[in-house]
C-alpha cells in the first residue's frame, strides 16, 4: 500500500504535538511527546507500507546543535544554496531559511518525513524545496550541505561521508552535527562549535549530550 501525502499528513497530526526543540525556542515542529505510542503507530503503518521508523518526529541532539549554530551565525548560510541532507523533520532546512539562505532544499527518502517537512515549513513560514530521493553521489550545485545525526548506521555513514568529502574537495562547505554517534569518522573533521543539548532517556542514554558541529574536510 502506498502512503499518500495526505495520509502522511493526517498521521503526523494525529501522533504529534506542536512544540519547540529544547535548544531552539524560536522554531516550532510537529514532535512526538512520548516515543512508544508513535513507534507503535508507525509499526502498524510499516506492516502495510514499509515505512521507516519515525526518526522525523524527534529533534535529535546533533541536528539541534547545528540548527542553533546556523541561527546564531546567519552568515553561515546567508545568500547560499543550501541542502539539508537526511532532513527528517526539516529542522536544519528551516533554520537555514530563517537565517537567510537564498535557496533551501531538504533531501529525504521517507514519505512521512517529507510530509512532516512540508507541515513544519508551513508552521515556520519558510519555503523549502523537498527532494524525495536519494541524492548521494548527485551533483546539486550546492554551496553548503547541512547534515544532522546521520552517523548511526555504518553503511550509510561510510557512503555519505565519501560523498560529503568529495563535495568539500570541490569547495562546498559541509557541516555535520553529531553528538558522538557510533559511526562518526575519527578524522577529516574540524570542530566548529558545540552545544549542550537536553535529551530524553527515552531517546538517549543520558539527559544531556554534547552536540558538536563539525566541518568536513575534503
Amino acid at each position: 500500500m502506498k502512503i499518500t501525502h495526505e495520509d502522511a499528513a493526517q498521521f503526523i497530526r494525529a501522533n504529534t504535538e506542536i512544540a519547540s526543540p529544547s535548544l531552539l525556542p524560536e522554531l516550532k515542529l510537529h514532535l512526538a511527546s512520548e516515543i512508544t505510542p508513535i513507534w507503535q503507530a508507525t509499526e502498524i503503518v510499516l506492516a502495510a507500507a514499509g515505512v521507516d521508523p519515525p526518526f522525523w518526529a524527534f529533534a535529535w541532539a546533533g541536528g539541534q546543535a547545528l540548527a542553533r549554530h546556523v541561527l546564531d551565525r546567519p552568515a553561515t548560510v546567508e545568500g547560499r544554496n543550501v541542502l539539508d541532507f537526511g532532513a527528517g523533520s526539516g529542522l536544519l532546512a528551516i533554520a537555514a531559511a530563517r537565517a537567510g539562505a537564498a535557496r533551501v532544499r531538504a533531501a529525504e527518502i521517507d514519505p512521512i518525513a517529507c510530509a512532516a517537512i512540508a507541515l513544519n515549513a508551513a508552521l515556520n513560514q519558510v519555503d523549502i524545496e523537498i527532494l524525495a530521493e536519494d541524492v548521494i553521489d548527485g551533483e546539486l550545485g550546492l554551496d553548503l550541505v547541512l547534515v544532522g545525526d546521520m552517523c548511526y548506521e555504518r553503511g550509510l555513514a561510510e557512503r555519505l561521508l565519501r560523498w560529503l568529502r568529495a563535495a568539500a574537495a570541490r569547495g562546498v562547505t559541509v557541516l555535520l552535527g553529531d553528538p558522538g554517534r557510533s559511526y562518526r569518522p575519527t578524522e577529516g573533521l574540524v570542530e566548529v562549535a558545540r552545544h549542550l543539548v537536553p535529551t530524553s532517556l527515552e531517546l538517549e542514554d543520558r539527559t544531556e549530550r554534547d552536540g558538536i558541529v563539525w566541518r568536513v574536510v575534503g
